[in-house]
Formats: C-alpha cells, sequence, structure tokens
C-alpha cells in the first residue's frame, strides 16, 4: 500500500507573503506558521537567505504540531495570491539614528516591493512595517492605487503593548489585565493616553502619581530607540512581529478587533489625507472602522503635532513616485 499526495491542492490554502526575511520578517513568519494561521511565502533579495529560514522553520513543524508549509524565494512571482501581503524590508536603525533618518533608505524598497506584489496578488491586503512607518505607509498606498481600508501599517499596537509592559512592571501586576492606549505616529511624537489605559478597568491615573506616568510614557516614546542603543547592531524584532501578528490574525479570521493600528484619516480627529495610528476596528476587509476617541485639547493638539511630523515626511516621500 502506498500514499501519495494529491497531484494539485485539494483546496487553495490561505496564504501570507512576509517581504524581508530578517529579524522581523523571519519571526514574523514563525509565528504565523506556529499559530496556525496561514502558509508563508518568505521573500528576500538575498537569495539563497530566505529559503534556509523557511526550511529551517519547516523542519520544526513536527515539533511545533502543524502543518503550514513555507517557502523561501527572492522571485515575486512566488508571492501569486496571497491574502495578505506584509513589507518589513529595509534597513534597521543603527544608534543615534531616528527612523525618520531612513526614509529615503528605505522609500524605495518599499516602492519596489509594493509595485511587484501588487502584481501577483491584486485582492491582497497589505500591513507596513518599514520605517518611518507611517510616511511608509502613505507611499504604499499612494503607489498601489488600493482602496485606503486595504493598506496599514502596524504601530500603536506595538507601541500600546509597550505601555502596557511598562505600567505591568511598574505595578507588579499581570499584563493580561493592563490595557494601554497609544496614538500617533511611531516614533518620539506618539501620543499615550494615559486616561485610557487601565488595570482591570480601573484608570491607572488612580493608581499612580503624574511623575511616574510621565516617566513610563517617556520610556514609551523612546522604548524602540532604547533597545537600538543596547543591541548596537539592530533593533527590535520579537515584539514587532507579535504585533504584526495579531493584526494578520485579526484579518485571517475576521475577529473584528479595535486596534491601534496607522491608519488612513478623511476628517476623523480634524486631520485628512494622512496616515497615522489611531484605533480602528479590523476585519476580513481591512480597515472596517475608524474610532474617534473623545480627546482632551491637549492630547488633540500632540496628535495634530505628530500628524503634521508625518506630512513632511510624507513630502519627501512623494519625491520618489
Amino acid at each position: 500500500m502506498s500514499l501519495t499526495p494529491p497531484a494539485t491542492p485539494i483546496c487553495k490554502p490561505v496564504q501570507v507573503t512576509v517581504i524581508g526575511a530578517g529579524h522581523v520578517g523571519s519571526t514574523l513568519a514563525q509565528r504565523i506558521a506556529e499559530k496556525n494561521l496561514a502558509d508563508v511565502v518568505l521573500l528576500d533579495i538575498l537569495d539563497g537567505w530566505s529559503q534556509g529560514v523557511a526550511l529551517d522553520l519547516m523542519e520544526a513543524r513536527g515539533l511545533e504540531s502543524h502543518d503550514r508549509r513555507l517557502r523561501g524565494t527572492s522571485d515575486y512571482a512566488d508571492t501569486v495570491g496571497s491574502d495578505i501581503v506584509v513589507i518589513t524590508a529595509g534597513f534597521p536603525r543603527k544608534p543615534g539614528m531616528s527612523r525618520d533618518d531612513l526614509l529615503r533608505m528605505n522609500g524605495g524598497i518599499v516602492l519596489q516591493a509594493i509595485r511587484q506584489a501588487i502584481a501577483y496578488s491584486p485582492q491582497a491586503l497589505f500591513i507596513v512595517v518599514t520605517n518611518p512607518l507611517d510616511v511608509m505607509t502613505y507611499l504604499a498606498w499612494k503607489a498601489s492605487g488600493l482602496p485606503p481600508e486595504r493598506v496599514m501599517g502596524m504601530a500603536g499596537i506595538l507601541d500600546s503593548a509597550r505601555f502596557q509592559t511598562f505600567i505591568s512592571l511598574e505595578l507588579g501586576v499581570s499584563t493580561s489585565d493592563v490595557d494601554a492606549m497609544v496614538l500617533g505616529s511611531h516614533g518620539d511624537l506618539m501620543v499615550p493616553l494615559p486616561h485610557y489605559c487601565t488595570v482591570n478597568g480601573i484608570p491607572i491615573t488612580e493608581l499612580l502619581d503624574a511623575a511616574t506616568i510621565d516617566r513610563l510614557v517617556e520610556r514609551t516614546r523612546t522604548a524602540g530607540a532604547e533597545i537600538v542603543e543596547l543591541m548596537k547592531t539592530g533593533g527590535a524584532y520579537y515584539a514587532p512581529a507579535s504585533a504584526t501578528c495579531l493584526m494578520v490574525e485579526t484579518i485571517l479570521r475576521n475577529r473584528s478587533r479595535l486596534l491601534p493600528v496607522a491608519a488612513y484619516l478623511t476628517g476623523q480627529y480634524y486631520l485628512e489625507d494622512v496616515y497615522i495610528g489611531v484605533p480602528a476596528r479590523l476585519g476580513c476587509g481591512g480597515v472596517e472602522t475608524i474610532l474617534e476617541l473623545p480627546l482632551s485639547d491637549r492630547d488633540l493638539k500632540a496628535l495634530h503635532k505628530s500628524a503634521e511630523a508625518v506630512r513632511r515626511g510624507i513630502q519627501e516621500a512623494l519625491t520618489l513616485l
């Protein structure tokens, strides 16, 4: 008796393409496969690298109890029919470098990625992770010609998770009891919202004094730079991969979760024609709705200041088109 595989797949599996097989992309591919969310195509310009990473992850399938297929490639033709495309490719930050310093270096990479990926997966949703994230998301949207709800950036989820961690450490409570909310650009001008951060429903403003909250807010704003300074030769990738995976899971399983993501605004918060971190409901169609939180004058002013910085970056990025 012999068992041979079918000549063609019985049904089309869900597929996610991850462009960029560096630390973030490779870790994301691992997260997606081990959560049994989708098959993964891992694409990188360095021929052989993504194939090696994919094979390594495939060889762990039995140990991690999943049957998802992972393929490495340097050919965009292998990404055909993807349901979601995640762009992580780009240069990482080095000590002393801001996310904005990467704008011109990474703008060309993102443009090439979006143009080639959409040619093979015109129905896909696109998630941008490359920094400077808000500007790169706008650039990807402009180059794609897609409706803005199908292009989004991973930002607020990561920043909120960092704030959540710092709050839990400060109070000595489980992170599962802490909910945090951070809006604005993915950078030093992000806008953590302490009044919307709670521990089992209790606002942290009732549990921590103002000086402590200010200290945690500042650490959240510089959390990425803190890791870059410690690592010297790279930046964060475990938490960014987890944050991106949460977006992928929410979309593929149509969970309609309310998450802070870089979304296109059309008048919400008195802002328009800009991508910036706001709470949005994600589902199988991408960004389904954007929630407008009542903000204090101070927080709204900070959000607008953050948006203005993104707009300046956008103007420079548009010269690359």
